[in-house]
């Protein structure tokens, strides 16, 4: 499906870095425009991981380092306590919070609890919270990921791992249904491609359980791969013929140089696409799809590109939609794209930030990944930093 663009409306600019930056102080700037010039090497990038990983295991007392720099441009704190002051700072300019614990790749039983507790909690603070309009998890801070990988391939469960399946569906089921009781809007993140059949059962369960008056539970959808534009339409038919509403959050997808080497080295065909053209396609093309139906499609367009985030307020435009219709958000990562985030609020647009928290040596794996991402999306780095020193430029003419 193919979109007719219409000029983008007057009253909305990305390039007005006064209203991008407006919660920024000079040396907010000043130390956020260092950071993106270091991520922009990446040389230091992939040496990164490793060096930090090795400083933690020998007991090197580089905590206070990260948790001054690349700790505080892109989380929130190491509690929910702590993000207090964020989630207020952005409410104050029209900006909700997603609360995001980011702790991952944990194997233990009760790791795996201790983090249903926490995003309980999470939903707990959410309920009647305007400043809060949704919550968040990941399956693989609820599960083994090489549970997942053997659920998603069909493959036989031993008795043990049946009984460890039918945990991580409990707990699941746990978040959710407290999620409808309290009435918070609740997305289930996406993650590597060969464990996602697992979590798309485990979100379509829910969807289909707790989404028949009005959507709460939303899955998350990867657009670099090629088949889940296929998939967003399967969902739809799905929906209407079990009569639930859908929700959706669009993304690109942040693990695109994993799944491409692990296809090379396994042999199979890589489910990512051909180029950045055709995500941007097939990602385009869905707002759209989902514009077309939202009677039953609520939409999250999580994404840093100007160009679908434009094209998404155009889209609501020719519908004649209202820029709050509380079926439609945009959302950005905390620490990233202030420019899209901050101009779509003033232009009052919805607009929540993801904003994640957890022990800073919990959420590196997070923090690696932002790193690589700003290094490997076209111009990520760069435009941060362009955006950064137009306004210090303007502020000094000012």
């Amino acid at each position: 499906m193919q979109t007719n663009i219409q000029s983008k409306p007057a009253a909305l600019s990305f390039d007005n870095t006064e209203i991008a930056f407006k919660s920024k102080s000079n040396n907010d700037l000043t130390q956020s425009f260092l950071l993106f010039k270091a991520i922009g090497y990446n040389w230091l990038v992939k040496l990164g991981p490793p060096m930090v990983n090795g400083a933690f295991n020998i007991g090197l007392p580089i905590k206070g380092l990260i948790k001054s720099t690349v700790f505080k441009q892109f989380c929130g704190g190491e509690s929910m306590e702590d993000c207090n002051k964020t989630i207020d700072q952005l409410y104050g300019y029209g900006v909700g919070t997603i609360l995001d614990y980011s702790v991952e790749g944990e194997e233990k039983e009760e790791s795996f609890d201790a983090t249903v507790t926490e995003t309980l909690e999470t939903i707990n603070k959410a309920q009647n919270n305007p400043k809060i309009p949704f919550c968040v998890f990941k399956v693989t801070g609820l599960a083994r990921f090489d549970l997942l990988a053997k659920v998603s391939a069909k493959e036989t469960l031993t008795m043990n791992e049946e009984s460890e399946w039918g945990l991580v569906r409990n707990r699941i089921h746990q978040i959710c249904k407290m999620a409808h009781s309290k009435n918070v809007r609740l997305f289930i993140d996406a993650e590597e491609s060969w464990i996602q059949p697992a979590i798309d059962d485990l979100a379509n369960d829910m969807m289909l359980e707790f989404n028949k008056q009005k959507c709460i539970i939303y899955n998350t959808i990867q657009l670099y791969r090629h088949d889940r534009l296929a998939y967003i339409k399967d969902s739809f038919d799905a929906a209407i013929k079990h009569n639930y509403y859908l929700g959706l959050k669009l993304v690109r997808g942040a693990y695109m140089e994993k799944e491409r080497a692990r296809a090379s080295k396994m042999g199979y065909p890589s489910p990512i696409q051909s180029d950045k053209i055709s995500t941007d396609k097939d990602y385009n093309n869905a707002l759209s799809f989902c514009i077309d139906h939202l009677d039953r499609i609520s939409v999250c367009a999580g994404s840093h590109n100007e160009q679908s985030s434009m094209l998404l307020t155009e889209l609501m435009a020719q519908k004649s939609l209202a820029n709050n219709d509380q079926r439609i958000y945009f959302s950005q990562l905390f620490g990233m794209s202030d420019h899209i985030s901050f101009n779509l609020s003033s232009a009052g647009y919805n607009v929540a930030k993801y904003l994640p928290y957890g022990p800073v040596k919990a959420v590196m794996p997070y923090l690696f990944r932002r790193a690589a991402e700003n290094t490997s999306v076209k111009g990520q780095a760069g435009r941060e930093l362009t955006l950064i020193s137009r306004e210090v430029a303007r502020r000094k003419k000012a």
